[in-house]
Formats: C-alpha cells, sequence, structure tokens
C-alpha cells in the first residue's frame, strides 16, 4: 500500500530539506534560461531558515521526506507574495503544487488577512503559467528579476482562493 503527500506548515527543522529540494526543482528552470544564478539556486541556507521562521511556509511531505514547498509573506502593500512554489520532478503533475497554493492562499487570507495574492513566474515557465491560470491567477503585468529573468506577475483576489484545486 503506498503513503499519500500530506500538506502541513513547515517547521523549523524542515528547512535544510526544502533548501535541497529547491536545488533540485529549480535547475529545469535555470536551464530553460541559461541562468543558473537565479535566486532560488543561490539562496543560502540560512535564508531558507529565516523564511520558515518568518514566513507562511508550507510543504508536501511523502512519509518524512519533503517533497513539495511553497512560501508566502505579506508585503508592504497588503497583498501576498507567493513564491518559490516547487514539487520534486518526480512528483509532478499529480496536483501536489495546486494543493500546496491552496494551503498557503488560505493561511495567507484566513490569519495574516491577505485580500491579494501575487506571484511571478517566468515567462517561458509554460508549465507554471498553465498551473497559474487554471487555479485563478490573472496576468496583470511583467518584471524583470534581480537575476535578469523576465517576469510575468499574476494576481487573484483572495475570496477567489477557494477556486484553487
Amino acid at each position: 500500500m503506498g503513503m499519500s503527500v500530506t500538506i502541513s506548515a513547515a517547521a523549523k527543522q524542515d528547512a535544510e530539506q526544502i533548501f535541497r529540494l529547491q536545488y533540485l526543482c529549480f535547475q529545469s528552470e535555470a536551464a530553460l534560461y541559461g541562468n543558473y544564478r537565479i535566486d532560488p539556486l543561490v539562496q543560502t541556507l540560512d535564508s531558507v531558515r529565516e523564511e520558515v521562521a518568518a514566513d507562511c511556509v508550507f510543504v508536501a511531505r511523502l512519509g518524512d521526506e519533503v517533497v513539495g514547498s511553497v512560501r508566502g509573506r505579506i508585503t508592504e502593500d497588503g497583498a501576498a507574495a507567493i513564491g518559490k512554489l516547487c514539487v520534486h520532478p518526480r512528483l509532478q503533475g499529480h496536483g501536489i503544487g495546486a494543493r500546496l497554493l491552496r494551503a498557503a492562499e488560505t493561511a495567507l487570507a484566513d490569519e495574516r488577512g491577505a485580500r491579494t495574492f501575487r506571484l511571478h513566474a517566468g515567462h517561458r515557465s509554460e508549465s507554471n503559467l498553465r498551473l497559474y491560470n487554471k487555479v485563478g491567477y490573472q496576468r496583470v503585468g511583467t518584471s524583470q528579476g534581480a537575476d535578469g529573468v523576465p517576469m510575468v506577475v499574476l494576481e487573484k483576489k483572495a475570496e477567489a482562493y477557494a477556486t484553487t484545486a
């Protein structure tokens, strides 16, 4: 009998697994852009620990293994910035990313008062953009990451978070 993937708030002891998973998962993004200096690949373990302590961080677990994660925080304008969504390559395409998004959206709206969710995705990241569109995010603009990667800015209203699968 197989194990189920569970979604829960990250604990401080999860930081190292999140750090390693993020490094693995964002290799394909880096390859898309020919840029291996993107933020998720150069972030330090200490920085991940700080985010786990301060931000709204959720993990997907398969037994004791962290196989997915997402982070969110409230920005100065009151929106919830959601980022670094990743799912282990062997488990992608099974709805885990959507479940992680829903957990983050729910916590950010219910516990931190978010009225709008905002995220950024690389302009060539077609599978990510499809997921975000499917769960109700709308393109609202573009930006350029600190690493030079052109980004699509997407948002959705918090009252729409219930539509995330």
